[in-house]
């Protein structure tokens, strides 16, 4: 490209230049014609004063000096040289000015003017100035060559300029050009840098800002399986639970376990649904889409999806809802994924009870989920993705935080001892 352009610049130029340089070359060949005729004019001229009425009678003439091309001859009225160098007959341009005008024109490779010599308002001579055209060829060829220099002077500047202003333009498209290189191989980090040239820097802009897009898809692609696993692995074993219990179980009473298996693997489809949805969805667009349930049961039952598993572990779970708020509508499928990873986090790093309590705060609604152990980790890095306090993945946390920014709320960890993260969800004309 950086070729391109500085050869685009030199035919421009190139152009101009013959465009201005062919008139101009046809009027320095004018004007310096012109001009030699005015000074052989000028001569002869000079010449005619000194030329009086008694030069018919014979006498000598005293014609001024000239230049060394310069020619000045002196006719009588019929023609013929009375004196001075010069063709003996004077010529149609003798004969032209014995009329009594002044001619000129180029004969015989001479630029010649002819001036008549008046005398009491009657012709008595001509005197002519001739100069050869060399003359006028040799000033031509000179001004010529100082227009072709300067052409090329011209043209030369402009190269400069061309191959600068190439550099200037390619320069950022190459940085842009490594870039995209770059983030072919792998290296999703790297970002064109600004331009000072407006069209450069807009490109530069679009390309980061599709790059951050497309880097932020492939982080959420990258996230819904380490999502989706994280979610499916406590139902999944406890669906490998009530099947081996349904193994020993008798017949008669299969029909409750056989529900409870049911109702597990709508979970596991309802939480791979959540995800999915999560992956694919702008967070601002589950207000309006999510589907709702009064907070009360959403409550309600993750006390009962987690009161047996805290039981085999010795654990004992309360759910409660003040009343006030218990028609609260929540986006169910996102609050109860919530709900899960809190109290999941609690049966595997906490002690003691776990509470699930659900309260007004100040216009708001909160959702408390406690435990009676300590959180020894930063407050805000357990939200970090990776971290991790105990044998865990460090997913859990990142992705209750995700789901709660998703419905509108918040999920921050409240309080150390006890160790207790609150979602705050929001009020009802808001949501």
């Amino acid at each position: 490209m950086r070729h391109q352009v500085v050869r685009m610049a030199v035919h421009a130029v190139t152009v101009a230049l013959l465009v201005f340089a062919a008139p101009l070359a046809v009027l320095t060949w004018t004007s310096l014609r012109s001009e030699e005729r005015g000074e052989l004019e000028r001569a002869a001229l000079a010449a005619a004063v000194h030329v009086g009425p008694q030069f018919t009678a014979g006498d000598p003439l005293d014609l001024p000096s000239t230049e060394p091309d310069t020619i000045v001859t002196v006719y009588d009225a019929r023609g013929r040289r009375a004196g001075g160098p010069g063709p003996d007959t004077g010529g149609p341009l003798v004969a032209q000015a014995a009329s009594g005008v002044v001619a000129s024109d180029q004969a015989g490779g001479q630029l010649v003017v002819a001036v008549p010599v008046v005398s009491a308002e009657h012709v008595i001579g001509v005197v002519r100035a001739a100069a050869p055209v060399s003359l006028v060829w040799q000033r031509a060829l000179l001004g010529w060559s100082i227009l072709a220099t300067l052409a090329a002077g011209a043209l030369a500047v402009s190269v400069l300029i061309a191959r600068r202003g190439a550099r200037r333009l390619t320069e950022p498209l190459g940085k842009l050009s490594a870039v995209s290189a770059r983030i072919t191989d792998g290296d999703l980090a790297a970002r064109a840098e600004p331009s000072a040239i407006p069209e450069i820097n807009n490109v530069a802009l679009a390309h980061n800002a599709m790059v951050d897009r497309l880097t932020h898809l492939l982080e959420r692609e990258t996230h819904f399986s380490a999502d989706a696993s994280h979610q499916l692995r406590t139902p999944l074993s406890a669906l490998l639970l009530e099947l081996d219990a349904a193994r020993v179980t008798p017949p008669e009473l299969l029909p409750p376990v056989l529900a409870r298996t049911e109702e597990q693997i709508r979970g596991l489809a309802q939480a791979v649904d959540t995800i999915l949805d999560l992956a694919r969805k702008r967070p601002r667009h589950w207000l309006g889409t999510a589907p709702t349930q009064p907070l009360g049961q959403v409550v309600d039952a993750a006390g009962a999806r987690w009161h047996g598993r805290l039981a085999r572990a010795g654990r004992r779970l309360i759910a409660q809802t003040r009343p006030d708020i218990a028609t609260h509508p929540v986006p169910a499928a996102l609050v109860t994924q919530v709900l899960d990873v809190l109290t999941d986090n609690a049966l595997r790093h906490g002690a003691g009870t776990v509470t699930i309590s659900a309260r007004d705060a100040a216009g708001t609604v909160a959702v408390d989920v406690s435990d009676e152990g300590t959180l020894r980790a930063d407050a805000d890095a357990v939200f970090a993705r990776g971290a991790s306090g105990g044998d865990g993945h460090g997913i859990g946390l990142a992705l209750a935080r995700t789901m709660s920014e998703a419905c509108g709320g918040r999920l921050i960890a409240t309080r150390r001892t006890p160790t207790t993260f609150t979602l705050y969800l929001p009020a009802a004309d808001e949501a």
